[in-house]
Protein backbone atom coordinates (compact mmCIF):
# COMPACT_ATOMS: atom_id res chain seq x y z
CA UNK A 1 0.00 0.00 0.00
CA UNK A 2 2.78 2.40 0.96
CA UNK A 3 4.78 1.54 -2.14
CA UNK A 4 1.75 1.98 -4.39
CA UNK A 5 1.01 5.39 -2.85
CA UNK A 6 4.64 6.42 -3.23
CA UNK A 7 4.84 5.54 -6.93
CA UNK A 8 1.64 7.46 -7.69
CA UNK A 9 3.32 10.78 -6.85
CA UNK A 10 5.33 12.13 -9.81
CA UNK A 11 8.95 12.88 -9.00
CA UNK A 12 10.33 16.33 -9.69
CA UNK A 13 12.84 14.59 -11.92
CA UNK A 14 10.18 12.63 -13.87
CA UNK A 15 9.97 13.60 -17.52
CA UNK A 16 6.80 14.58 -19.32
CA UNK A 17 5.84 13.47 -22.80
CA UNK A 18 7.58 16.58 -24.13
CA UNK A 19 10.85 15.44 -22.60
CA UNK A 20 10.97 18.13 -19.90
CA UNK A 21 11.31 17.36 -16.22
CA UNK A 22 8.48 18.45 -13.95
CA UNK A 23 11.05 20.54 -12.10
CA UNK A 24 12.01 22.30 -15.34
CA UNK A 25 8.36 23.05 -16.14
CA UNK A 26 7.87 24.58 -12.69
CA UNK A 27 10.93 26.81 -13.06
CA UNK A 28 9.88 27.84 -16.57
CA UNK A 29 6.45 28.78 -15.26
CA UNK A 30 8.01 30.85 -12.48
CA UNK A 31 10.31 32.76 -14.81
CA UNK A 32 7.61 33.29 -17.44
CA UNK A 33 5.47 34.84 -14.70
CA UNK A 34 8.37 37.00 -13.49
CA UNK A 35 9.04 38.24 -17.03
CA UNK A 36 5.37 39.17 -17.44
CA UNK A 37 5.36 40.93 -14.06
CA UNK A 38 8.58 42.72 -14.97
CA UNK A 39 6.83 44.42 -17.87
CA UNK A 40 4.69 46.36 -15.39
CA UNK A 41 7.51 47.34 -13.04
CA UNK A 42 8.69 50.26 -15.11
CA UNK A 43 10.11 53.75 -15.10
CA UNK A 44 8.67 55.84 -17.95
CA UNK A 45 11.28 57.33 -20.25
CA UNK A 46 10.81 58.55 -23.85
CA UNK A 47 10.25 55.97 -26.62
CA UNK A 48 11.30 52.76 -24.77
CA UNK A 49 10.17 52.51 -21.11
CA UNK A 50 12.63 51.01 -18.61
CA UNK A 51 11.27 47.79 -17.10
CA UNK A 52 12.58 44.80 -15.15
CA UNK A 53 11.96 42.41 -18.03
CA UNK A 54 15.63 42.44 -18.98
CA UNK A 55 16.59 41.34 -15.47
CA UNK A 56 14.25 38.35 -15.46
CA UNK A 57 15.04 37.26 -19.03
CA UNK A 58 18.76 37.30 -18.20
CA UNK A 59 18.20 35.36 -14.99
CA UNK A 60 16.15 32.78 -16.89
CA UNK A 61 19.11 32.05 -19.16
CA UNK A 62 21.76 32.25 -16.45
CA UNK A 63 19.94 29.96 -14.02
CA UNK A 64 17.99 27.57 -16.23
CA UNK A 65 20.39 27.42 -19.17
CA UNK A 66 20.05 28.53 -22.75
CA UNK A 67 17.31 26.17 -23.88
CA UNK A 68 14.98 26.66 -20.94
CA UNK A 69 15.74 30.36 -20.71
CA UNK A 70 14.66 30.82 -24.32
CA UNK A 71 11.56 28.68 -23.69
CA UNK A 72 10.51 31.01 -20.84
CA UNK A 73 10.74 34.10 -23.05
CA UNK A 74 9.13 32.34 -26.03
CA UNK A 75 6.14 31.27 -23.90
CA UNK A 76 5.83 34.82 -22.57
CA UNK A 77 5.95 36.17 -26.14
CA UNK A 78 3.34 33.66 -27.32
CA UNK A 79 0.98 34.51 -24.45
CA UNK A 80 1.20 38.18 -25.37
CA UNK A 81 0.69 37.63 -29.08
CA UNK A 82 -2.46 35.54 -28.55
CA UNK A 83 -3.99 38.45 -26.66
CA UNK A 84 -3.11 38.25 -22.98
CA UNK A 85 -2.09 41.73 -21.72
CA UNK A 86 1.38 40.68 -20.58
CA UNK A 87 3.38 43.17 -22.64
CA UNK A 88 4.20 46.64 -21.35
CA UNK A 89 1.40 48.11 -23.47
CA UNK A 90 -1.11 45.27 -23.68
CA UNK A 91 -1.12 42.26 -25.95
CA UNK A 92 -2.35 40.91 -29.28
CA UNK A 93 -0.88 39.91 -32.63
CA UNK A 94 -0.81 43.60 -33.62
CA UNK A 95 2.06 44.02 -31.15
CA UNK A 96 4.52 42.78 -33.77
CA UNK A 97 3.98 46.14 -35.52
CA UNK A 98 5.11 48.05 -32.44
CA UNK A 99 8.68 49.27 -32.93
CA UNK A 100 9.64 48.13 -29.42
CA UNK A 101 8.69 44.49 -30.13
CA UNK A 102 12.22 43.90 -31.37
CA UNK A 103 13.46 44.14 -27.81
CA UNK A 104 11.21 41.23 -26.81
CA UNK A 105 12.64 39.15 -29.67
CA UNK A 106 16.07 40.21 -28.44
CA UNK A 107 15.22 39.00 -24.94
CA UNK A 108 14.57 35.51 -26.28
CA UNK A 109 17.80 35.33 -28.27
CA UNK A 110 19.86 36.90 -25.47
CA UNK A 111 18.47 34.52 -22.87
CA UNK A 112 19.52 31.59 -25.04
CA UNK A 113 23.00 32.96 -25.75
CA UNK A 114 23.81 33.96 -22.18
CA UNK A 115 22.53 30.64 -20.90
CA UNK A 116 24.68 28.72 -23.37
CA UNK A 117 27.71 30.82 -22.49
CA UNK A 118 27.31 30.04 -18.79
CA UNK A 119 26.77 26.35 -19.54
CA UNK A 120 30.14 26.16 -21.27
CA UNK A 121 32.08 28.09 -18.62
CA UNK A 122 33.91 26.42 -15.75
CA UNK A 123 34.51 27.87 -12.29
CA UNK A 124 31.90 30.56 -12.77
CA UNK A 125 32.96 33.87 -11.30
CA UNK A 126 31.18 37.19 -11.11
CA UNK A 127 33.29 38.42 -14.03
CA UNK A 128 32.17 35.50 -16.22
CA UNK A 129 28.52 36.17 -15.41
CA UNK A 130 29.05 39.81 -16.32
CA UNK A 131 30.64 38.86 -19.65
CA UNK A 132 27.59 36.74 -20.46
CA UNK A 133 25.20 39.49 -19.34
CA UNK A 134 26.87 42.22 -21.37
CA UNK A 135 26.83 39.94 -24.40
CA UNK A 136 23.10 39.54 -23.85
CA UNK A 137 22.73 43.29 -23.43
CA UNK A 138 24.43 43.87 -26.79
CA UNK A 139 22.10 41.36 -28.47
CA UNK A 140 18.96 42.93 -27.00
CA UNK A 141 19.90 46.46 -28.05
CA UNK A 142 21.19 45.45 -31.48
CA UNK A 143 18.01 43.55 -32.33
CA UNK A 144 15.73 46.07 -30.62
CA UNK A 145 17.17 49.11 -32.36
CA UNK A 146 17.30 47.44 -35.77
CA UNK A 147 13.67 46.31 -35.46
CA UNK A 148 12.65 49.76 -34.23
CA UNK A 149 14.29 51.45 -37.22
CA UNK A 150 12.77 49.06 -39.77
CA UNK A 151 9.22 49.23 -38.38
CA UNK A 152 9.26 53.01 -38.03
CA UNK A 153 10.76 53.79 -41.40
CA UNK A 154 9.38 51.06 -43.64
CA UNK A 155 6.20 49.67 -42.04
CA UNK A 156 4.26 52.28 -40.05
CA UNK A 157 5.85 55.23 -41.85
CA UNK A 158 6.81 57.31 -38.83
CA UNK A 159 10.44 57.95 -39.82
CA UNK A 160 13.13 58.13 -37.18
CA UNK A 161 16.73 59.10 -37.87
CA UNK A 162 19.80 57.21 -36.71
CA UNK A 163 20.80 59.81 -34.10
CA UNK A 164 17.33 60.07 -32.42
CA UNK A 165 17.18 56.28 -32.46
CA UNK A 166 20.59 56.03 -30.81
CA UNK A 167 19.68 58.72 -28.26
CA UNK A 168 16.29 57.42 -27.15
CA UNK A 169 16.74 53.70 -27.69
CA UNK A 170 20.29 53.37 -26.38
CA UNK A 171 21.83 56.32 -24.53
CA UNK A 172 18.78 57.05 -22.36
CA UNK A 173 17.85 53.41 -21.83
CA UNK A 174 21.12 51.50 -21.39
CA UNK A 175 22.36 52.85 -18.01
CA UNK A 176 19.53 51.15 -16.14
CA UNK A 177 20.08 47.89 -17.99
CA UNK A 178 23.79 47.98 -17.18
CA UNK A 179 22.81 48.10 -13.51
CA UNK A 180 20.48 45.14 -14.12
CA UNK A 181 23.39 43.21 -15.70
CA UNK A 182 25.38 43.64 -12.50
CA UNK A 183 22.40 42.74 -10.29
CA UNK A 184 21.65 39.64 -12.40
CA UNK A 185 25.25 38.46 -12.04
CA UNK A 186 25.08 38.67 -8.24
CA UNK A 187 21.69 36.96 -8.10
CA UNK A 188 22.63 34.22 -10.55
CA UNK A 189 25.71 33.22 -8.52
CA UNK A 190 23.47 32.51 -5.54
CA UNK A 191 20.35 31.16 -7.21
CA UNK A 192 22.05 28.84 -9.71
CA UNK A 193 23.36 26.71 -6.83
CA UNK A 194 19.89 25.92 -5.49
CA UNK A 195 18.01 25.07 -8.71
CA UNK A 196 19.68 21.69 -9.26
CA UNK A 197 19.51 22.34 -12.99
CA UNK A 198 23.12 23.44 -13.50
Amino acid sequence: MANRYHTSIPSLQQKTAAGMKVQEIVYCGIFTTLIAAGAFIKIPIPVVPFTLQFLFTMLAGLILGGRLGAVCVAVYMLLGLIGLPVFAEGGGIWYILKPSFGYIIGFCVASYVTGKMVETMHNLTLAKYLIANFTGLFIVYAMGMLYYYIICNFVIHTPIGVWPLFLYCFILAVPGDICLCILAAFLARRLRKVTNLS
